[in-house]
């Protein structure tokens, strides 16, 4: 991360400070699997606490050793899904993307040689992933270097208070103040989301 690191220093001295108050970056990534996907969607816009309790449900319906599995999850009944705990929308998109894993609709080996671009437009085709959901597999599983999530409102929040601005800059204006993080967006964003944390940067 050295070369990531000293390049975002260099591109301005707020984002320096920044990246001196936090340290270096720590970056954790899963792998680039179903699984890993599937438990994004359990994830959306629900408490970490609730999410972990629902996650463990489904591994117990729909794993086999220890691992969720597209077969069993796309043969799973949604009156079963929902007994885990997810909402009926969250359960017909998991069901959607088993169905797509099984029937190689989505081939997530083939991903690791498609651009950022052709992996958006290719998860996108999934019930209930969208650009948002797309942008965290290429930075947290696919480990790609230069992704910007600027519809993220953390990544807006962040830009607003590291350049004290007045308003809740548009995904455009991030768009714009970010083209001097690149090529290294991606741990950009891991420092703007640090930069947000209760306790401040640590």
């Amino acid at each position: 991360m050295n070369a990531a690191e000293e390049h975002l220093k260099r591109s301005g001295r707020r984002m320096a400070a920044l990246i001196e108050r936090v340290g270096p970056c720590r970056l954790t990534f899963s792998p680039p699997t179903f699984e890993s996907l599937a438990r994004s969607i359990v994830y959306q816009q629900i408490s970490i606490h609730a999410a972990r309790s629902i996650h463990q449900r489904l591994l117990a319906e729909c794993s086999i050793d220890e691992v969720l599995n597209a077969e069993t999850l796309a043969s799973a009944t949604p009156e079963k899904l929902r007994a885990c705990g997810l909402s009926a929308q969250k359960a017909s998109y998991l069901r959607d993307l088993a169905k797509h894993t099984v029937e190689q609709r989505l081939d997530f080996a083939r991903l690791l040689q498609l651009s950022d671009e052709e992996v958006i437009a290719t998860l996108t085709q999934v019930k209930g992933i969208g650009v948002w959901t797309a942008q965290m597999f290429l930075i947290f599983s696919l480990q790609r270097p230069n992704v910007l999530p600027v519809s993220d409102l953390g990544v807006r929040n962040a830009v607003k208070k590291l350049h004290s601005l007045r308003e809740l800059p548009s995904p455009a204006e991030v768009e714009t103040r970010g083209r001097k993080w690149r090529p290294y967006a991606s741990v950009a964003s891991w420092y703007l989301w640090r930069s947000l944390e209760p306790s401040g940067p640590f």
